[in-house]
């Protein structure tokens, strides 16, 4: 993985409506996951999911966060769908 670069990894339904479960994307410009969801959605299509609509959780290095966390290069981020129970 390049040093400038952030790991992100899709879960449950995000993995199977953006038809794959991760990538490395470049941080630059991307200062914290909330920056991250930002720069996938203007993708458009069914990226503009990750902002709009149901909620997306997140979590940064295996720990949950929030959109405000901080991301540095060489960091793992992780989108998924809320938890629900049945």
């Amino acid at each position: 993985m390049a040093e400038d670069t952030v790991t992100i990894r899709y879960f449950a339904r995000l993995r199977e409506e953006l038809d794959t479960d991760g990538e490395s994307v470049p941080c630059a410009g991307a200062r914290t996951a909330g920056d991250l969801l930002a720069q996938l959605a203007s993708r458009g299509g069914p990226w503009q999911q990750l902002v709009e609509g149901q909620p997306v959780m997140i979590a940064v290095n295996q720990a949950m966060a929030r959109p405000e966390t901080p991301v540095q290069p060489g960091d793992e981020v992780a989108f998924f769908p809320p938890v629900t129970g049945g």
